[in-house]
């Protein structure tokens, strides 16, 4: 029926909108704009998959994270912002690229649409010219550890980040499948992410 922006920021922004329902009542929605992001599912010719460990001031904690980044340079298909985040936090590239899953990380208010690729064939990288480590990144640990024990990880809560959880549960269902059946790097989206 009608949207107002309440809040214009770098990475999100909030609007209210008012919504007719079904029944043709409305009610006021409060939804949180994305410019959506992508994560890497980068596992090795040892079968580990490499996973980060930051601090994220959102839920006050150190946690383990598969590679990612925002979508937030204009025109950047996101397979390469998949690429330039593998490079920036994980310092490797990877000869191969399958998308993996799309995910709407929240959709009861947010419209944050998040890609996830799997990165195969991986060899180390120098960071993308121009790179500056900073804030979260400063304390960054990248560690590569068993597909298996990832899984564990994850099924036991060990690994709660809802994207590297879906990340680490879908490589593994690749890997069970030999990697057959997975779409394109440059897929298309099923809905357009973000702004």
């Amino acid at each position: 029926v009608s949207s107002t922006t309440l809040f214009e920021g770098r990475i999100l922004s909030v609007r209210e909108d008012v919504v007719r329902m079904p029944d043709g009542s409305q009610a006021k929605r409060e939804i949180v704009d994305h410019m959506g992001a992508v994560v890497i599912a980068a596992v090795d010719d040892q079968d580990r998959i490499v996973l980060v460990n930051q601090y994220r001031p959102a839920v006050r904690a150190r946690l383990d994270e598969l590679p990612a980044g925002l979508l937030d340079i204009d025109g950047e298909p996101a397979v390469e912002a998949a690429r330039r985040e593998l490079a920036e936090e994980a310092q490797l590239q990877a000869r191969t690229w399958h998308t993996l899953l799309d995910l709407y990380s929240s959709p009861g208010f947010s419209d944050e649409a998040v890609r996830v690729f799997l990165a195969r064939d991986l060899d180390e990288a120098p960071r993308p010219d121009g790179f500056v480590v900073e804030h979260e990144e400063l304390s960054m640990a990248v560690t590569r550890v068993p597909l298996d024990e990832a899984v564990d990880r994850a099924l036991a809560g060990r690994i709660s980040n809802s994207a590297a959880v879906a990340g680490v549960l879908a490589a593994a269902a690749a890997r069970a499948s030999g990697f057959r059946g997975l779409r394109a790097a440059d897929a298309p989206w099923p809905a357009k992410p973000g702004r």
